[in-house]
């Protein structure tokens, strides 16, 4: 089953279950998915959904910050809640060591000796962990394995 009919699915779930925040989340994530589509002129993959999916996450921990700064602390648990909702959609994230083993190979097989290759690493190493790893992270760990060479 695709992505998208399980998001779709999910709204049935949450409508019959009387589930206003996850209706909420999961409506909004759909209406993202289908602007792309028509920026793209063709439907999304799955792995493009993904993307789509981890950037509203992205958007609601920014807005987390935001509303604890504020003391806004029920606004913040709203969007907490939203992202339980999204991860449930989401493949399971790269844990550590996982994405250590991920980044020396990718490193092994670029050849790559000085932080001036990143951008080769980094080539191989998005596709790989698209929509598993957060970029930031994975370009932090790029730069601390290249910077040790």
């Amino acid at each position: 089953m695709s992505l998208k009919a399980r998001l779709e699915g999910g709204v049935r779930e949450a409508l019959r279950a009387g589930d206003r925040v996850a209706l909420g989340a999961i409506r909004l994530s759909l209406s993202e998915v289908k602007n792309a589509e028509i920026d793209k002129h063709r439907p999304l993959e799955d792995g493009e959904i993904v993307l789509v999916l981890r950037s509203g996450v992205k958007k609601r921990h920014e807005a987390i910050a935001l509303y604890r700064q504020g003391n806004r602390e029920e606004l913040a648990a709203k969007e907490a809640a939203e992202i339980r909702v999204l991860e449930a959609f989401l493949p399971a994230a790269l844990d550590a060591a996982a994405l250590e083993a991920l980044v020396a190979a990718a490193i092994a097989e670029s050849g790559a000796a000085s932080p001036r290759d990143m951008g080769k690493v980094m080539k191989l190493l998005v596709p790989r962990v698209a929509g598993r790893a957060d970029g930031a992270e994975v370009s932090r760990i790029v730069k601390e394995r290249l910077a040790a060479s």
